[in-house]
């Protein structure tokens, strides 16, 4: 059974929340987009389906400052505002009949961080946590030839514009101040804390948080893990053969932790 509906976060704005119960729930998993995304993004919808297809009641939903249906403007984005909504999210579920702990975690990008520094400071809440394609750190983030190639005019201006991936005709316009926001964000110095399962998949051909980023933080987590490389993949997942191979990873390593 699914059902969306609007809740408030912390600062009065509204967040669209979608949910899909399970009559009898192995679990509960909450699915988290990066910077720009939105909850009904293939790849997205790929992880949930992942999670429902085994049993579990699936949360996603819209931050703040993106293209979705919550309140914002994308270009007030910041890695801060990404992550104070999932503890939002988060916090209203605990009032929900269908709220369980431990509970999953899966988040692409900028969401993966967030979902990660989520399983950092509260661990014992944490059952598995899927980062794809995630942020590492702020730091590692801005060495990226990705950044570099823009920053300082990004610096110089105030302002990044390109073109979205996802929603095509949209120009995306971010400001500087999300830069310095992220570069206070890194998941290296509490890794110990990530103990639980951990799912890391990234694209062969990601230039934003490449495969380099993702084997340093695989080489330092101690518990159960797995680290996937999708050939020919960019940074966000769109084709179809790519999409398929990641369900395949994800009900695998569900059905395993």
């Amino acid at each position: 059974m699914q059902e969306k509906l609007f809740i408030k976060n912390r600062k009065g704005q509204k967040i669209s929340v979608l949910i899909e119960k399970q009559k009898y729930p192995q679990g509960l998993t909450f699915v988290m987009h990066g910077l720009g995304g939105f909850k009904e993004q293939p790849h997205i919808e790929t992880y949930a389906q992942a999670f429902f297809e085994n049993g579990y009641t699936t949360v996603r939903f819209d931050t703040t400052n993106t293209f979705g249906e919550s309140d914002g403007n994308y270009e007030d984005a910041t890695t801060t505002n990404y992550c104070e909504d999932l503890e939002d999210v988060i916090e209203w579920s605990k009032s929900q009949p269908w709220y369980q702990e431990p509970f999953c975690l899966a988040g692409h990008s900028l969401g993966g961080i967030c979902t990660a520094l989520y399983a950092e400071k509260y661990p014992k809440k944490v059952k598995a946590l899927a980062p794809t394609s995630t942020v590492v750190s702020g730091k590692l983030s801005a060495e990226t030839p990705s950044y570099q190639e823009k920053i300082e005019e990004w610096k110089r201006t105030g302002w990044r514009a390109e073109p979205s991936a996802s929603k095509p005709g949209i120009i995306k316009r971010l400001k500087w101040s999300h830069v310095e926001d992220r570069l206070k964000y890194d998941l290296l110095p509490n890794v110990d804390k990530l103990t639980m399962p951990v799912l890391l998949i990234v694209g062969e051909n990601d230039g934003r948080t490449p495969p380099k980023h993702q084997q340093l933080l695989y080489e330092m987590l101690s518990g159960k893990k797995e680290i996937h490389v999708i050939k020919g993949a960019q940074h966000t997942f769109l084709e179809k053969e790519h999409l398929e191979e990641i369900k395949k990873i994800f009900d695998s390593w569900i059905k395993n932790f």
